[in-house]
């Protein structure tokens, strides 16, 4: 096996499923465990890093879990953090995207001067579903001007379209460490 493969079943095993929550019928991945671990948590850091294309300037973490793989990398690769937030959320004059959840709507907040024109972005989020999420972060990091490089998650549920939902919202480039 090689190192990343070890790296990817260690992350894999520390990722549980809990059957119906929030609902019935949802399989809801619970990142808690991989937090809880020092060593796991460290190595999807290192793995989401080690996965990225090109160089960039800049990590978009979205709200909140997105915040706890972004902020991190930021700090590994030495650039910035923009956090998009959820409404009420953010004090500066804000652009705003409302999207569609698996079981609703919700809309995401970035401050309309946190991006640069022509930034080379990286937008980073725990889980790739539906794609609704994330395609509104990209929608807000193209309203500042910014390019967004590349697009990553720990987890991506493939059955949901969310990697085709992000094409239609422009995103090329896109990796998750785990697909389920």
């Amino acid at each position: 096996m090689s190192s990343v493969d070890a790296r990817v079943a260690k992350i894999s095993s520390l990722v549980r499923t809990i059957p119906d929550f929030p609902e019935p019928g949802v399989q809801f991945r619970d990142i808690t465990p991989l937090l809880a671990d020092p060593d796991g948590f460290r190595e999807t850091i290192d793995v989401l890093v080690g996965q990225l294309p090109g160089p960039i300037d800049v990590v978009v973490g979205i709200d909140s879990r997105g915040f706890l793989f972004g902020a991190p990398m930021a700090l590994q690769m030495d650039v910035g953090f923009v956090p998009v937030r959820k409404p009420g959320k953010l004090p500066a004059p804000v652009f705003e995207e409302d999207y569609l959840l698996e079981y609703g709507s919700s809309s995401l907040n970035i401050h309309r001067d946190a991006l640069r024109p022509g930034q080379r972005v990286l937008i980073v989020d725990d889980l790739l579903a539906t794609g609704g999420t994330l395609g509104a972060a990209a929608k807000l990091v193209a309203r500042e001007g910014a390019e967004i490089v590349h697009v990553e998650t720990v987890i991506e549920l493939a059955g949901l379209g969310g990697r085709k939902h992000l094409g239609e919202c422009g995103v090329t480039s896109y990796s998750s460490i785990l697909v389920c």
